[in-house]
C-alpha cells in the first residue's frame, strides 16, 4: 500500500536543495548521462539525452532551464536501453525536452531483469520515489534542468511506477503519462495518494502482457491492477463530480499516428486533469504518442490554459 506521510527531505527539493548544492564543474557533467556513461546517485543510475547536445558533449546548460521529461523503462530494460528508442528519445529532443532515463534494480534470482519496487505483495528494494527526486535534483544541478516543467513517463512495469509516484507525491512533477501501466491489486486508496495530478492513461486495445482489466502473476501471488478501477481512484484523487467521461474523441492526432480513442473528465478539481487514451495495438508505444503526450501536457501546464 501506498504511504501517504512523506519524509520531509523529499517534499521540497526544488525549493532547497539548489541553494545548497555547489555547481558541478563542466568536466564532471560531461564524465556521465550518455549510454555507457551513466550518472550515480546514491541510490541508483540514470542517462540523459539533452536537445540539441550532441551525445558527445553533456554539458551543463549556462541559458535559460530545460524541461524534461523522466521515462521508466519497461522489465528487463535499463536507462541506456531507453536511450536506444531513438525515433520517440529525437522527437523530445526536437521538442526541447531533456530525456532523463533511470535505470530499475534487478530482484535476486528474477529472470526478468531489472525492475521497479512498488509491488504491494514484495520486499520493497528501494525508495522509488526517493530515487526519483535524486535524479531529478541531481539533473537539476548538472544539466540546468527546470523542475517546475518536468512530466514523467513510463512504460509497461514502469508506466505503473508512475501511477505509484504520482499517488504518493503529486508534486513531484507537474504531469504524468503512463503508458502500458496501472497500479497493481491490492490498489491504493484515494485517502492513501496525496492530492490531485494531471494524468493521461496511454493503453492498448489488444495488450495481452498488461490487460486491461490485469491478470495475475508468479502463480498468483501477485496481480497486475484493472485500468478502470485505478481510474476510479484518480477521479476520487482529482474529485470528478461524475464516473462517466465528460469528452470524447476518436482521431489521429498527426497524420500517421495511430488511431486514439480518448476520454476525459472535466468536472473535476482545477487543478487536475484525467484523461484516459486507447490504441488499437497490443503492449507497445504507439506511433504519435509522443506528439500526442507533449502536445497534452504543454496545454495542461499552460497557466493560462484550461485544464481540459
Amino acid at each position: 500500500m501506498i504511504k501517504k506521510i512523506i519524509p520531509a527531505l523529499f517534499l521540497f527539493p526544488a525549493f532547497t536543495l539548489g541553494a545548497s548544492h555547489v555547481a558541478l564543474s563542466e568536466t564532471e557533467n560531461n564524465l556521465c548521462g550518455q549510454i555507457g556513461k551513466t550518472c550515480q546517485v546514491k541510490l541508483g543510475s540514470y542517462n540523459i539525452s539533452l536537445p540539441n547536445v550532441s551525445d558527445s558533449s553533456l554539458d551543463t546548460k549556462t541559458g535559460p532551464s530545460i524541461p524534461a521529461i523522466i521515462f521508466y523503462h519497461g522489465a528487463g530494460r535499463s536507462g541506456a536501453d531507453t536511450l536506444k528508442n531513438t525515433a520517440m528519445i529525437k522527437t523530445m529532443n526536437d521538442r526541447g525536452y531533456a530525456v532523463i532515463a533511470p535505470s530499475g534494480l534487478k530482484r535476486p534470482n528474477s529472470r526478468f531483469g531489472p525492475g521497479w519496487s512498488f509491488i504491494p505483495q514484495r520486499k520493497k528494494m528501494r525508495d522509488e520515489l526517493a530515487f526519483t527526486y535524486e535524479v531529478l535534483d541531481d539533473a537539476s544541478v548538472r544539466f540546468n534542468i527546470d523542475r517546475d516543467r518536468v512530466l514523467i513517463s513510463g512504460f509497461s512495469i514502469g508506466g505503473s511506477l508512475v501511477w505509484y509516484l504520482a499517488c504518493q507525491d503529486n508534486r513531484v512533477a507537474a504531469a504524468y503519462a503512463p503508458i502500458a501501466g496501472a497500479f497493481w491489486s491490492p490498489e491504493p486508496t484515494a485517502k492513501e495518494c496525496s492530492g490531485p495530478i494531471k494524468l493521461m492513461q496511454t493503453h492498448g486495445w489488444r495488450d495481452k502482457t498488461v490487460p486491461l482489466e490485469g491478470r495475475p502473476l508468479g502463480g498468483g501471488t501477485i496481480q497486475q491492477g484493472d485500468v478502470f478501477h485505478s481510474l476510479k481512484v484518480i477521479r476520487e484523487v482529482n474529485r470528478c463530480e461524475g464516473l462517466r467521461a465528460d469528452e470524447f474523441d476518436t482521431s489521429s492526432t498527426t497524420p500517421g499516428s495511430a488511431l486514439f480513442w480518448q476520454r476525459w473528465w472535466t468536472r473535476c478539481n482545477p487543478a487536475s486533469n484525467l484523461r484516459l487514451v486507447l490504441h488499437s495495438g497490443g503492449h507497445s508505444i504507439p506511433k504519435g504518442w509522443t506528439e500526442m503526450a507533449l502536445d497534452w501536457f504543454e496545454k495542461v501546464t499552460t497557466p493560462t490554459s484550461k485544464t481540459n
